[in-house]
């Protein structure tokens, strides 16, 4: 059997097939230096009778000729109107379509109207399945994931599939997050805020066999568990690679024998989801491990210990005032943050933020292409106004982008 997995550009329609510069076809994708894992997964759980190819069409077009038995299409939420146009076309030529991901994950009834069958939740025990009932004619409408995927089962992602190269190749340790911040998909899903963890072994076995020399983990948080991280760091002491990895304020700050192994293994720069200067903000959306007072201590310790800091911040929460977009550039200047992600806060479908603002009829729109962190404004904000939030985080990213800010880091 021949299976097509399809990873979609947002940014291309059938209306409007001429975005093919290297530029368009990577417009709305936030990773562009390592390959996304959850086609390698799929690949490493299919049956090897048969066939798998992937295709990314930030990179590649799409030939609806193609000869295929299956059609795999993943969705984020602002690329599930292009995924639905991929499906419908592969439909009109009698293909069979099966769509997953998280959009499909929040909404699986939409989903279903574009798709042959969909896949809720995590696909690694549910995918298998679906194939046996396809060769037998009994392809189901839905696939749920009943329990938590067991990590100690699963093997390596098929990486070979993947026909092009990148600069880093992503790894995963551990999955789930207990925190369950209201604007979190992942932490919100089925089994997502079910932590679990990969034997140390296998991760160690797995990062040998990965020719490039730089790792990003895509574990949702390296100070969930320390007991494990740190047996971790010291397994991964001697590989000769470097690691990018997340983590979060309250250990960061205040965890020295971390980071003390965090640099001896090889880890280069933290990831850090700073979110707010709004210590209202925090607590209106539920990040615990936040307190605004620890970030300059955060991101002093971690320099201390030779490695860089990349922070992530984001605008439009309830709780903020427009203040906080001079109090985030104080910041910045005061930490001399190595680099950083500014966003707009998205309700994604699936999250307990997009229920709320949904039961307050404060949801502008669900033209889901416009559900990007740096497009619009999809809701309808509080103490402030979409012109002011753009206007200002628009000053803002100029000015951290400036030559005299940028003189400032480099120094």
């Amino acid at each position: 059997m021949k299976i097509l997995l399809i990873n979609p550009n947002p940014s291309i329609t059938l209306k409007n097939n001429s975005n093919n510069s290297l530029l368009d076809r990577v417009k709305g994708r936030f990773n562009i230096i390592s390959a996304p894992l959850a086609f390698p997964m799929l690949a490493s759980v299919t049956p090897k009778q048969h066939l798998v190819t992937m295709l990314d069409e930030n990179y590649q077009n799409i030939d609806f000729n193609v000869e295929c038995d299956i059609v795999g299409i993943t969705a984020m939420t602002p690329s599930a109107p292009r995924a639905y146009e991929i499906a419908d076309e592969f439909r009109k030529k009698n293909v069979t379509v099966v769509i997953g991901g998280n959009h499909a994950t929040g909404l699986p009834e939409e989903a279903k109207q574009h798709a042959d069958s969909v896949v809720v939740g995590e696909a690694e025990d549910a995918w298998p399945k679906l194939l046996i009932d396809f060769e037998n004619g009994k392809l189901k409408p839905f696939y749920h994931q009943t329990k938590p995927v067991d990590l100690n089962k699963i093997p390596p992602p098929k990486r070979d599939i993947i026909n092009r190269s990148f600069i880093a190749a992503g790894v995963q340790t551990a999955r789930g997050c207990p925190f369950k911040c209201k604007y979190c998909f992942y932490s919100n899903s089925i089994h997502g805020h079910v932590y679990r963890k990969r034997p140390i072994e296998k991760i160690v076995e797995e990062i040998k066999n990965i020719p490039q020399k730089l790792i990003i983990f895509h574990d949702s948080s390296f100070t969930i568990d320390l007991e494990y991280t740190k047996k971790l760091f010291r397994a991964l002491k001697g590989l000769n690679k470097k690691f990018i990895c997340l983590g979060n304020v309250d250990v960061l700050s205040t965890d020295d024998e971390l980071l003390d192994l965090a640099a001896e293994a090889g880890c280069i720069q933290w990831h850090v989801g700073f979110e707010s200067l709004s210590p209202q903000a925090l607590e209106q959306v539920g990040k615990k491990t936040n307190k605004v007072e620890n970030y300059l201590k955060t991101v002093e310790k971690i320099h201390n210990h030779g490695m860089n800091v990349h922070g992530f911040f984001m605008f439009g929460f309830d709780g903020e005032s427009i203040s906080v977009f001079d109090e985030t550039l104080k910041f910045l200047r005061k930490a001399n943050l190595d680099s950083a992600d500014f966003s707009i806060l998205v309700p994604y479908p699936g999250t307990k933020l997009y229920d709320e603002l949904f039961e307050e009829n404060r949801i502008l729109t669900k033209d889901w292409s416009q559900y990007s962190f740096h497009k619009n404004i999809v809701f309808k904000p509080i103490n402030k106004s979409q012109e002011e939030i753009f206007k200002n985080m628009k000053k803002l990213v100029y000015s951290y982008h400036s030559y005299p800010f940028l003189s400032q880091r480099l120094f």
